[in-house]
């Protein structure tokens, strides 16, 4: 297994930000409205209101997972687009994501951060679990392919 680390997002990461995602949700669901909006500008949607792109890339220099984090409010973010390549899922990369984004949002201030995802992805559910997820009510959400909802809070 080759070694992974994260870098941040730049514009020439966008395809892969794109690729990986768009793999995901095909897999497992289709595209919405609001998926082809960021993946039309990460940096406008993503980046410029305070969120953050994570990407994991293996030692060739191949981005092989990503992540979001996305400001809501000055201490609200949202976790998001978290997608591995297939052939690397189970490499440790989706937990080094998770944990960069939470070591992030929580540099930034943040009091909670929360995510949307769906019962039927098993092996993330677990993932958001170790990462210290907790399930809350589902309330609005933002994605039809969206059935639990799942936050932690911070203590500030």
């Amino acid at each position: 297994m080759s070694e992974l680390h994260i870098e941040l997002y730049t514009p020439g990461y966008q395809a892969d930000f794109v690729r990986l995602n768009t793999e995901w949700i095909r897999t497992w669901f289709r595209p919405e409205a609001s998926d082809r909006e960021v993946f039309s500008d990460p940096e406008g949607k993503i980046i410029k209101p305070g969120g953050q792109i994570f990407l994991a890339v293996d030692e060739q220099g191949t981005c092989i997972g990503c992540c979001a984090l996305i400001r809501h409010e000055a201490a609200t973010f949202e976790l998001a687009k978290m997608a591995v390549a297939p052939e690397s899922q189970g490499s440790g990369a989706g937990r080094l994501l998770g944990e960069a984004a939470l070591t992030y949002a929580y540099e930034q201030g943040a009091a909670k951060v929360f995510l949307e995802g769906n019962t039927r992805l098993e092996a993330s559910i677990r993932l958001y679990r170790k990462l210290g997820f907790t399930e809350v009510p589902l309330g609005e959400v933002v994605y039809e392919r969206c059935n639990i909802k799942m936050e932690i809070n911070w203590k500030r």
